[in-house]
């Protein structure tokens, strides 16, 4: 028997690592399984190569609880460790054998899938553990050794007759940690961090159908059927899937393979995932994973912490924030890359030229895939547009390598349901919504019932409307307005649309100066100037007597800064105010100023407001009761 202090340079280092090794406790699992992992593997290598005397067979891990006894065990398969060995990686402390262990077969261990990042993992054992025993038998055929410590840095070290390769590690839990002596508590750290780990993992048994049992089906007297029940038998409780999707190549799968690993990542999503994209490299670094677009809503938020990072198949996080590029958080899927380093900062991760190249690649990527599915159908693509368009107008704003790409496959829909891409977009338009100074306008709507008069009256002219209706638009045609050239975006309510678009032939007058201003006075007694600018414009007879329109300019800054603009609250802050153009050609207008009375003057202003008001959306409450009574009033 040894006894000995374990090499540690600070007297009160178990207390440290449970305090501060890891925030969260439960990690304690998710270490020991992945040394387990790490042991197997390793066994695997050596054993490919030539340098075990054991066979490797089908090894698996193992977790049982004694809730009596107060004891989880950990069991693996894998190499093990001799006395000497238990001495020199379990007793010195910040010592990982994984990372010597890839030192020295660095060239042939590449691939083999070990983690080796993890250090101190399995001190993490003592966060949850009051007293941690290892019993071990190496590969080499060596006596098993029996480690044991309290949680002091003094432990004992004797032979053991373990008869089975590998380790059991059994943790006596702590009084303040007996949460994880419940099978439903393991069973969900396991789901959590181990679902997809590379070796099988047994937890308990269960009962399933004998597959090799054919029930017979029997008649009686009446010629009624009766089959026997199915027969029973108990088999191990494997939890994960140690070949998930993304481990194998994309030529190795079909559609449904992917549709089907969508569903047991997200068993609650009902929806079908609308296309995905299998990430491979493995230079210059190396990264698998799937990504899938699922059907979006118009809500930036909603979305995030989806997508679930890996490394070597162990669950690290689903907060991606950093690896992956800001607009892709939204989708969903899993990306796996033993080069994402661990247990550090975030500002550090975002830091790591590793990453760096991560995210740049998985936007390349992506803008790859859209660009193919566009190409290869059209038609598809345009059907599942509203969809997939927050992602990409978020990424053309915030990524300008992907703005770059976008080109070949961002839309621009009508209001009528065609589709555009820029190129097809100013190809169609350029010659009828060309101004006078030579600029193309792009005219858009954002709801096609509130602004339904305005699409008309454009498209009376000739002139396509757009359906943006996105809840970051505004900022998209800003950063469209100064990377195009010679373009501007006006949404068809934002002013007559002869000024929208304005052309060299402009309306002649009806009224005399002197009339203009007699009419500017009326309205101007009648128009509440805290809400209406009013504009004397001379347009065709049969246009609208009052339009309501809101300034671009005013309205895309409010709508720009609700939507995170920074530094623009000077705009949130000022009152709503609404352009109030009166077409000094229409019959109505022309009665208004030749009314005789004050009262009916009044009268028809109002009416004539109120319904502009009305096509705007903006008459609610008690002046919309007000005018419906008064209209009622009028008819009889």
């Amino acid at each position: 028997m040894t006894k000995g202090s374990i090499n540690v340079s600070v007297e009160n280092i178990f207390p440290l690592i449970k305090k501060f090794l890891y925030s969260d406790h439960e990690i304690f699992l998710r270490e020991l399984i992945s040394n387990g992992t790490d042991a197997t593997l390793k066994l695997k290598h050596l054993t490919s190569i030539g340098e075990s005397k054991s066979e490797y067979g089908n090894p698996q891990l193992e977790i049982k609880i004694d809730k009596e006894g107060k004891k989880l065990h950990v069991i693996d398969q894998g190499l093990g460790m001799t006395a000497d060995e238990v001495e020199k990686y379990i007793n010195q402390v910040a010592f990982s054998g994984a990372e010597e262990f890839l030192d020295q077969y660095k060239d042939s261990a590449k691939d083999s899938g070990i983690i080796g990042h993890f250090g101190l993992g399995f001190y993490s054992a003592f966060m949850v553990a009051e007293k941690v025993e290892i019993i071990t038998k190496s590969h080499t055929g060596a006596p098993a050794a029996h480690w044991t410590c309290d949680g002091s840095p003094e432990f004992t070290l004797v032979e053991a007759d373990k008869e089975d390769r590998g380790t059991e590690i059994i943790l006596h839990i702590a009084e303040d940690s007996l949460e994880f002596l419940e099978e439903a508590r393991i069973r969900e750290l396991l789901n959590k961090y181990n679902k997809f780990m590379p070796i099988p993992i047994k937890f308990g048994t269960k009962e399933v159908n004998d597959p090799d049992f054919t029930p017979k089906t029997t008649k009686d007297k009446d010629g009624k059927e009766t089959t026997e029940p199915h027969k029973q038998i108990t088999v191990d409780d494997i939890i994960n899937n140690p070949n998930p999707a993304w481990t194998k190549q994309p030529t190795e799968l079909e559609d449904q393979n992917y549709k089907d690993f969508y569903r047991e990542l997200y068993p609650m999503q009902f929806e079908e995932p609308l296309f995905n994209i299998h990430l491979n490299v493995d230079y210059p670094f190396n990264l698998t994973g799937i990504l899938y677009f699922p059907k979006m809503t118009n809500d930036l938020n909603i979305q995030k912490d989806k997508i679930q990072l890996y490394q070597n198949q162990v669950f690290v996080t689903d907060n991606v924030e950093g690896i992956v590029p800001e607009f892709l958080t939204m989708l969903r899927g899993v990306i796996d890359s033993p080069d994402i380093p661990l247990n550090v900062s975030r500002s550090y991760l975002q830091a790591d030229g590793n990453v760096k190249k991560i995210s740049s690649y998985i936007t390349r990527k992506v803008a790859d895939k859209l660009k193919s599915l566009f190409n290869n159908s059209r038609e598809d693509f345009e059907a599942k547009w509203d969809d997939i368009k927050i992602v990409i107008e978020y990424g053309m704003l915030s990524e300008e390598k992907f703005f770059e790409k976008a080109d070949a496959f961002a839309l621009y829909p009508t209001v009528d349901g065609k589709f555009y891409t820029f190129e097809e977009l100013t190809n169609a338009i350029k010659a009828k919504q060309t101004d006078k100074d030579d600029k193309m306008v792009i005219l858009y709507a954002s709801n096609k019932d509130e602004q339904h008069s305005y699409i008309e009256s454009a498209k009376a002219k000739g002139y396509e409307v757009l359906m943006l209706d996105s809840p970051i638009v505004s900022h998209l045609i800003q950063k469209l307005e100064t990377t195009k050239e010679n373009i501007s975006f006006a949404r068809v309510d934002g002013d007559h649309i002869d000024n929208l678009i304005k052309k060299d032939d402009t309306a002649i007058s009806k009224l005399t100066d002197e009339e203009k201003t007699k009419l500017d006075d009326l309205l101007k007694a009648v128009v509440p100037s805290e809400k209406f600018s009013i504009q004397l414009e001379a347009m065709d007879s049969n246009a609208s007597p009052f339009i309501i329109t809101q300034p671009e300019f005013m309205r895309r800054m409010k709508e720009m800064q609700a939507t995170g603009g920074g530094g623009m609250n000077m705009f949130g802050n000022m009152p709503e105010i609404h352009n109030l153009i009166v077409n000094t050609n229409s019959e109505l207008v022309g009665e208004i100023l030749n009314t005789k009375t004050k009262k009916k003057q009044e009268r028809l202003i109002n009416q004539s407001l109120d319904l502009a008001r009305l096509s705007q959306g903006l008459l609610k409450g008690e002046e919309l009761t007000n005018f419906i009574k008064r209209s009622y009033d009028m008819i009889k």
